[in-house]
Formats: C-alpha cells, structure tokens, sequence
C-alpha cells in the first residue's frame, strides 16, 4: 500500500492545504477554460484523424506497413521536450515549412499560442488513438468482410453494418483517453504557449508554486486539476468497457472494398499524410542537432549523467513497486491492489510534487531532495503502464507453474527465483525499457524542486531554448533522444535475450 500512501497522503496534503487558499481569481478561470479548450480540439483532431489512417492502415499491406505500425509507438517514449523542438524545426516561423511558404512571398506560421499547443498535442496522441482504433478495426472478423463480398455490398453499406458500429465502441474511449492526457500537459504549455493566454492548469500550479509561492493557490488548482482528470479516466473507463464484435477464424483479412482506385488514392492519402507528419520532426531533431553537437558545454554532459542517474533509480523503484503487486494480482488479490496502481492515471505529476513539497516543507529543505524525488514521481507515474504489460504474464505464469511449485514446496523465495523472473523477464525487459525512457525524457517535477546547479537533460534543453540559443538546444535533444532510445532498447532487448532459456 505504499503506492497508495504515496499518491493518497501527497493529495490529503494538497487538500488540506486548499482549505487555507483563496478562491479561483480571473486568471484562475482562464487556465480552466484554455485547458478545456485545448484538451477538446487535441482529442476530436487525435480521434477525428485517427479514424482515416486505422482505416488506411487496416485496408492496405504494403512493404514497411510494420515499420510504420512501430513508428507510432515511438512519440509515447519520446522526450516531449524533443518533440517540440522538431515541431518548431519543421512549422516554426522560421521553420522549413514558412522558409518555402516565405519563397512565395507569403507570411511565415506561427506556432506559439493556442494551435501550436493543439499540434503537439495531435503529434503526442494521432499515433496513440490510431493503434486503439486500429486495434478495434483487427478485431472484426474476416469472415464478416468476405460476406459482404459476397452479398455484393458496397462501401456504404460496409461502413454502416460494420464499421460505424465498431467505431461506436471504441471511438468514445480513445477520445476520453486523449482528453485526459492532454488536460494534463504541462510541458507543451510551458514552450509552446506562447503568454498568459495559453495557460493549462497544470502550467498554473507550476507558476503559482514556483514563482508566487502560492501554495494554498497551488493546492487548489492541484484540486481542480485531480477531479477533471479523475473524471475523464472514469469515462474512459466506462465507455471503453463494451462487448466485443464477435470471434472469427482468424483468417488473413481481406478488404474487397478497398480495392477501387479511389480508395487505394485515399489510402495513400492517408498514410503518406502521417509518415510525414511523424518523420519529418524526428528527422529534423536528427538533422538540427548534429549541427549543435560542437556547441554543447559541459553543463550539458553533466545534466545527460543526471538524467541517467534519475532514470537509473526510477527505474530500480518502479522494478521493487511493480513487481510484487503483479505477482500480488496474479494470485488473486487485485481489488485494492490494482486501485493503487491505477491512482497514477488520476493525478498527475504537478499534483503528487506539489503535495511532496508541502509534505517535506517543514522538515527539510525539498531543493536539495529534487533528484530522488523526481525520480519516485517518474516511477508512480510509469506504474499503471508497467502494470499492464506484467500482470498478464504474471497471471499465466501462476496459472502454469503455481500449483506444481506448491506440489514441490517450492514457495516463496526458491519460487520467486527459480520460475516466476525468468518468466518474466521479457515483460520486465519491456517494464523497464518504458521507465527509464518515460524517466528520461520527463521535464514536470524537476522543474519545480531544481534549483541553477541542479538539472536534468529536458530541463537544460529548456533553459537552453530560453536564452535563445537554439543550436545548442537541438544538440542536446539530439543527446537526450539517442539516450532515451537507447535506454529503451538496452533494457527491451536485455530481458528478451535468451528470455525463453
């Protein structure tokens, strides 16, 4: 239950803090409502173009369609603060994009402000809603297309006897999903906001503790902010929460329907739309970095060995947390259990470091604890992730081998060692992988506790593009996305070696 306490105790602290705050000023309101606004358009533009290329994507087999599917796990795990440099890179005023627009005599984009935060949003969550929808659109039976085939039905009839009901089911989840995410953003906001009009109340709690020392403010903006997103994790919950569209033969699908040439021209469409709109970014980060490489100094090496040492411990935190309360689920008592490890989802990393300052305020200076307590917030906020890649293997590994080590009083220990980690060390590969990169590559807490000696890699990348030295600031992110990926890699690879022996 120490997850429990952690994120429980932090908010019980956060809400007795609140009691002495004042109420919601004009600013206040403002932030909720750019935060409603934001999260709405990031979650219909998300989902509304995630429909077209799932749809793309389930119709056509093309060489690299794997390589493509793969591409769009990688902006979960990719530092956002990566991210957002390749997306000024690109659609920046003096990105590629207003460099050609400028050819033709015509205004460069602008990218700071309320767009600019929904863009990112889009380039964060399009590939998310895609493999939810894509997933949805696998999951109808093969047979039920060459029936429809064979009935002569056309697009339209396929669209309204198969595919809108399925849409039904799992477009309200994917959009509850990516609303909630994105009314937690924090990172986005603070670069790409562009002014006091472009502030999320995760930004909001950031400037009221960081800069007013508000925390009665913080606390209740914390308060607010904990309710939306609790609120928005219960929806997804429950509407994702549907009967599936039957079992099939799992025969190789077909789709008849989308062997007109217009539809091959939509399709092509559609997925030549999302390589570009995932790739050029990341190839812009690629590009502009190896150019800043020569100009990073030694504030920089420094911070990318902080941020390992950071990810290192989040990493070693989250392995001891998740774990046990896997094997825990696995045997049969997951109620309250699994409740803990979901907790994560509901609050968010502002709120858990704003209730860990209160919490340590009186006892001890928070400043010169911000490196492990960033990395205990990285581990809570990784753990619903790592829950749900263990505690299936783990669950099939109690129902394999449980009853045989008991038969062979193999229990505890000697069973812990000997059957249930070597079993699992593909998914603690993965588990692990996910944590350090996610560790990584996180710019939240460590901006509220760290002070101008202490910092990681996504925070020098930003105090770099503060002093507008941009050059540097792509160098470092380069640093910073090799050293992410890597982390995941070394870690994935590391428990699939020889995981089967």
């Amino acid at each position: 239950m120490i997850v429990a306490a952690l994120i429980l105790g932090t908010l019980l602290a956060v809400a007795l803090r609140a009691e002495a705050g004042r109420g919601f000023g004009a600013s206040d309101w403002a932030a909720l409502r750019f935060t409603l606004t934001q999260a709405t358009l990031s979650a219909v533009l998300s989902v509304g173009l995630a429909i077209g290329l799932s749809r793309a994507l389930a119709r056509r087999r093309f060489w690299g369609r794997s390589a493509l599917i793969a591409l769009l796990g990688a902006p979960f795990i990719l530092p956002v603060i990566v991210a957002i440099l390749g997306l000024l890179t690109v659609f920046g005023r003096a990105g590629w994009i207003s460099q050609i627009l400028m050819i033709f005599g015509l205004d460069p984009l602008q990218i700071y402000g309320l767009h600019g935060v929904v863009l990112a949003h889009v380039f964060f969550n399009l590939p998310l809603a895609t493999r939810l929808i894509l997933q949805g659109w696998q999951e109808i039976p093969a047979e039920r297309f060459r029936l429809a085939a064979q009935v002569n039905a056309g697009p339209g009839a396929i669209w309204q006897l198969l595919e809108a009901p399925m849409l039904r089911r799992v477009v309200p989840g994917a959009l509850a999903v990516v609303f909630a995410i994105c009314l937690s953003s924090f990172a986005v906001a603070l670069t790409l906001g562009g002014g006091p009009r472009a502030t999320t109340l995760e930004l909001a709690i950031y400037q009221a503790f960081r800069f007013d020392f508000d925390l009665g403010r913080a606390a209740l903006l914390s308060a607010v902010q904990l309710g939306l997103t609790g609120i928005a994790g219960f929806v997804a919950l429950r509407v994702s929460d549907k009967d599936g569209v039957g079992a099939g033969l799992d025969r190789v699908l077909r789709r008849w329907d989308g062997e007109t040439p217009l539809a091959r021209c939509i399709d092509l469409a559609w997925i030549g739309f999302a390589a570009l709109f995932l790739i050029l970014p990341l190839s812009a980060v690629v590009v502009s970095g190896l150019s800043g490489l020569v100009l990073l100094g030694a504030s920089v090496w420094v911070a990318a060995l902080t941020s390992v040492l950071v990810a290192g411990l989040s990493t070693v935190l989250l392995l001891s947390l998740a774990l046990p309360m896997a094997a825990a689920v696995a045997m049969g008592r997951s109620t309250l259990i699994e409740v803990a490890g979901i907790l994560g989802l509901a609050a968010s990393p502002l709120v858990i470091g704003t209730g860990l300052f209160i919490v340590i305020y009186p006892v001890a200076d928070p400043f010169e604890l911000a490196l492990p307590v960033t990395a205990l917030v990285n581990a809570v906020m990784a753990l619903p992730f790592a829950l749900r890649i263990l505690v299936p293997r783990a669950r099939e590994v109690m129902l394999r081998y449980g009853r045989l080590s008991l038969s062979l009083d193999m229990a505890g220990t000697p069973f812990l060692w000997r059957v249930f980690l070597p079993r699992m060390r593909a998914q603690i590969g993965f588990a692990a992988g996910l944590a350090a990169a996610l560790s990584m590559g996180d710019l939240g807490v460590i901006t509220l506790f760290a002070d101008p000696e202490v910092a990681t890699l996504p925070l020098q990348v930003y105090r770099l593009m503060g002093a507008y030295q941009m050059e540097a600031a792509a160098g470092a992110a380069l640093v910073l996305l090799i050293l992410s990926m890597g982390a995941f890699w070394i870690l994935d690879r590391g428990g699939r070696w020889h995981a089967e022996a």
